[in-house]
C-alpha cells in the first residue's frame, strides 16, 4: 500500500503547489470560511512584524496564535508554503497508519468473537472481511489530502492545519498504545486550540482497553492508570506553557489566545454559530450565553463516554466533529479532519433513515453560506432594530474583514416627537 499512498501524496502536493502559484491564493486566504481571527496567515505575518520590531506580538488586538507558532514561522517564514504542504502530508500519513493499526485490532477482536460464537445471527452484515478493511487506510488519507476543504485551508496557510496534524498524531500514538506520546500530542493540541482537551476521555478509554484494564470506578488499576495518564498530560501542558513564557518573558499570550477563544470578542462572520447569535444579542446577556455555548463542546463528553466506552475510537471521531461544530472560530479545515474518518464507518451507511446525510448537509451549508455570508441579507435584516427599540442609543457597526458586512449607520428613530 506504500505505492498508492505515495501517489496520493504526490497528487496532493502538486495540486497545492499549483494553487499556491495561481491568482486564487490571495482570494482564498481572505475567505472567512477558510480562515478565522485565530488561524489567519495575515495575522501571523502581523505578529511576526511586531516581534521583529521588538514589540510583543500580543500588544495589539490582531494576533491570537500561540507563541510556539509565531517562533516556528519566525525561522521558517520563507518556507511557509512548504511547511503547510508537509503538515498536510504528515497528517494524512499519521491517519493512514492509525487506521491501519485500528483495523488490525478490530479484525482480531472480530475473529475472536466469531470463534467464541458471541455474535447474534442478525449482525452478519456488520462483519467485515480483510479485503473490505484493506483499502480503508488509503481511503482515509485520500479523503483528507484531496478534500477541497483541506486544500483550501492549506492554500490559505491557515494554522488550523497544524492543529489537525497534532490531533492526527495524538490519534496515532493512542492507537499504538503509547500513553506518554499520546499525552504529549494531546497537550500540544490543547495548547494550540484549547478544545482538544475533550479528547482526553476517549484517549484514556482506548488506552485502558488496550491495557485490558476494566473501566470500573472501584477498580484500583483504573485509578492508577488514570492518574498516570492525567499527570503526563498535565505535566506536558505545564512544560509547554512555561516554554512559551520563557520565549516571550510575558504571560500576555494567555488572555490573547485562550481568553480570545473563550470570550469570543470578534464577531467576524464564519461557518460557526457564535457570531450569528451574538451579533444580535444585547451586551448584558452575552456572558451568560457565551458560557452556555462554550459548555456545549465539553458537556457531550460525559454522555458519550457512558454510551461509547466500549468504542473509544468512534467516540473520538464524534468528539472531533462536535469540536468543529461548537468551537468559537471554526473553519473548513476543522470539518475536513472529521470528514477523513468517513470511510472507517462505511459499513454503517446502509442504516441511517435519512439517506446520504453528508450530501444533504453540504447542500444546506451552501444555502446558509450564500444567505448569510455572501449576500447582504444579514446586514439588511438581522442588524435592523425594531421600532420600539430604535430610540435607544446605537453606534455604527462595522463587522468583518473581507467586505461581507458593510458599515451599518445608526438607525433613525421613528418614535413620535413630544
Amino acid at each position: 500500500m506504500a505505492a498508492p499512498l505515495a501517489l496520493v501524496l504526490v497528487v496532493a502536493v502538486t495540486v497545492r503547489a499549483a494553487l499556491f502559484r495561481s491568482s486564487l491564493a490571495e482570494f482564498i486566504s481572505e475567505r472567512v470560511e477558510v480562515v478565522s481571527p485565530l488561524s489567519s496567515w495575515k495575522r501571523v505575518v502581523e505578529g511576526l512584524s511586531l516581534l521583529d520590531l521588538g514589540v510583543s506580538p500580543y500588544s495589539g488586538a490582531v494576533f491570537h496564535e500561540t507563541p510556539l507558532i509565531i517562533y516556528l514561522f519566525h525561522f521558517l517564514i520563507d518556507y511557509a508554503e512548504l511547511v503547510f504542504m508537509i503538515t498536510d502530508a504528515l497528517t494524512a500519513i499519521a491517519l493512514y497508519f492509525a487506521i491501519q493499526d485500528f483495523n488490525k485490532v478490530v479484525f482480531k477482536k472480530q475473529k475472536l468473537l466469531l470463534e467464541l460464537d458471541q455474535y447474534a445471527p442478525d449482525v452478519a452484515e456488520l462483519i467485515r472481511t480483510p479485503m473490505e478493511m484493506r483499502y480503508i487506510p488509503l481511503k482515509v488519507a485520500l479523503f483528507y489530502l484531496l478534500n477541497p476543504y483541506t486544500v483550501l485551508s492549506c492554500v490559505a496557510k491557515s494554522t488550523c492545519a497544524i492543529n489537525n496534524t497534532l490531533i492526527a498524531f495524538f490519534i496515532l500514538t493512542t492507537i499504538k498504545g503509547s500513553a506518554f506520546l499520546s499525552a504529549i500530542f494531546l497537550a500540544l493540541a490543547t495548547y494550540q486550540s484549547l478544545y482538544p482537551l475533550t479528547l482526553f476521555v476517549p484517549g484514556l478509554l482506548y488506552l485502558l482497553q488496550r491495557q485490558y484494564i476494566p473501566v470500573k470506578v472501584k477498580s484500583k488499576a483504573f485509578w492508577i492508570f488514570f492518574w498516570e495518564y492525567a499527570m503526563m498530560y498535565m505535566g506536558s501542558l505545564v512544560v509547554i506553557v512555561c516554554l512559551s513564557f520563557f520565549l516571550l518573558s510575558s504571560w500576555d499570550f494567555i488572555p490573547a489566545v485562550y481568553g480570545f477563544i473563550l470570550s469570543v470578542p470578534d464577531l467576524t462572520p464564519n461557518i460557526g454559530l457564535f457570531w450569528y447569535f451574538f451579533a444580535e444579542m444585547f451586551e448584558h446577556f452575552s456572558l451568560f450565553f457565551v458560557c452556555v455555548f462554550q459548555i456545549n463542546v465539553f458537556f457531550y463528553t460525559i454522555p458519550l463516554a457512558i454510551k461509547l466506552k466500549e468504542h473509544p475510537i468512534f467516540f473520538m471521531f464524534i468528539q472531533i466533529a462536535i469540536i468543529s461544530i461548537f468551537k468559537s472560530y471554526p473553519t473548513v479545515g476543522d470539518v475536513a479532519l472529521y470528514m477523513a474518518f468517513f470511510p472507517v464507518w462505511n459499513h454503517l451507511y446502509r442504516w441511517p433513515p435519512e439517506g446520504c446525510s453528508p450530501a444533504n448537509t453540504l447542500i444546506l451549508a451552501c444555502e446558509t453560506h450564500f444567505g448569510l455570508l455572501t449576500s447582504r441579507t444579514f446586514c439588511e435584516t438581522s442588524l435592523s432594530l425594531p421600532a420600539s427599540l430604535s430610540s435607544a442609543p446605537c453606534s455604527s457597526l462595522s463587522c468583518g474583514t473581507s467586505g461581507f458586512m458593510q458599515e451599518v449607520p445608526t438607525p433613525i428613530s421613528f418614535m413620535p416627537s413630544h
